[in-house]
Order: C-alpha cells, then sequence, then structure tokens
C-alpha cells in the first residue's frame, strides 16, 4: 500500500472512529438526563408524600378548634381529590397548587383562634409543613432546571436528531397555574 492511501485511510479511519463516538456521547448524554428528570421528579414526590402524611395531623388538631371553618376542610379534600386523580406532570402541579393554598387557608383561618395556635402540636406541624414547603420549591425549581436543559437540547443540532432516532418527546415542567396564582379567598365565621 502507498504512505499516501495509508495516510487517508487512517484520516478516514479517524473521521469515523470520532463521528460515531460523538453520537454515542449524544446518545449516552440523553439516558442520562432522562434518567436525572426521573431521579429530580422522584426527588419532588418524595417530599410531596411527606407533606401529605402530615395533612391528616393537621386537620385533626384543628378540627377540634376550628369547628365553625367547614369550607377550609372542604377546600383542602377537595384539593386532596385532585391530587388523586392527576396523572401528568401539569395536573399534578396543578393540584398541587390547589392543595398549598388549601394549607395557607387553614394556617390563615388558624390565626383567629388563639388557642389553637398556643398548641404544641400545631405549632409543630405548622413548622414541618412550611420546612416542606421551602424544600419542596428547592426541588422543584431543579426538576425544573433538569427539564429545561433536557428540552433545550431536543431542539439542538446535532442533538435533535440523536434524540429523533430515540423518539424522544419533550418533559413536561412543574409549573404553576395563571388560577392557582391567585389569592385564596378566606373567611372568618365568628361563633356565637
Amino acid at each position: 500500500m502507498h504512505p499516501a492511501e495509508i495516510l487517508w485511510t487512517t484520516l478516514i479511519g479517524f473521521v469515523v472512529v470520532g463521528t460515531v463516538g460523538y453520537f454515542l456521547s449524544l446518545y449516552n448524554g440523553f439516558v442520562e438526563m432522562k434518567n436525572n428528570i426521573g431521579r429530580s421528579w422522584a426527588n419532588v414526590d418524595v417530599l410531596l408524600k411527606q407533606r401529605h402524611d402530615e395533612i391528616p395531623k393537621l386537620v385533626k388538631t384543628c378540627e377540634a378548634y376550628m369547628q365553625h371553618e367547614r369550607a377550609v376542610f372542604d377546600k383542602l379534600s377537595e384539593a386532596r381529590a385532585a391530587l388523586a386523580s392527576a396523572r401528568t406532570v401539569g395536573e399534578r402541579a396543578s393540584a398541587e397548587s390547589q392543595l398549598g393554598k388549601a394549607l395557607g387557608g387553614i394556617m390563615a383561618v388558624a390565626e383567629s383562634y388563639p388557642d389553637l395556635k398556643a398548641d404544641h402540636g400545631f405549632r409543630a406541624l405548622q413548622q414541618r409543613i412550611s420546612e416542606l414547603e421551602n424544600q419542596i420549591a428547592d426541588r422543584r425549581e431543579f426538576y425544573n432546571d433538569v427539564v429545561a436543559l433536557y428540552n433545550t437540547r431536543l431542539e439542538q443540532i446535532p442533538d435533535s436528531w440523536v434524540a429523533q432516532g430515540m423518539r424522544l418527546e419533550g418533559a413536561e415542567l412543574f409549573k404553576i397555574q395563571d388560577r392557582d396564582r391567585e389569592d385564596p379567598r378566606i373567611e372568618f365565621r365568628m361563633s356565637a
């Protein structure tokens, strides 16, 4: 074989191996990103489950004091029912937002019950739920960052070519619906 042929064959070999290696790294990057999305959603879900576990305790503590505030508990019940029927990330986000507003409503109404505010169990639950809300917000932000990066790569060339070959679709952000941004309407009923 002539030295020029060897040089060209070697050069073509490097280009082919380099191209295949590059597309394999893109493929592996997408696999890693999909797994990161799943992991970050699972981290959010763990905290949401912990918050849901605290709600029955909160309701039990509050009901003894807030006997005339049925509407507040009904909103909480509706929000929990919406969560049970949520299937997508968007539906879950909307239901979680509804639940957060309902919890906020209970906490706001509790302000008008000095005995409830003084209850050690209520204060501990209030603090625990507040901590969970902060952690949920942090993890939701991380989840959305991972999803935004993934969705961006799905649209960039040459990543989009690999994504099409893998039949990947964009992931849904965990975002709050406009209607859920409104402040809850809270009515105080004074007992006779």
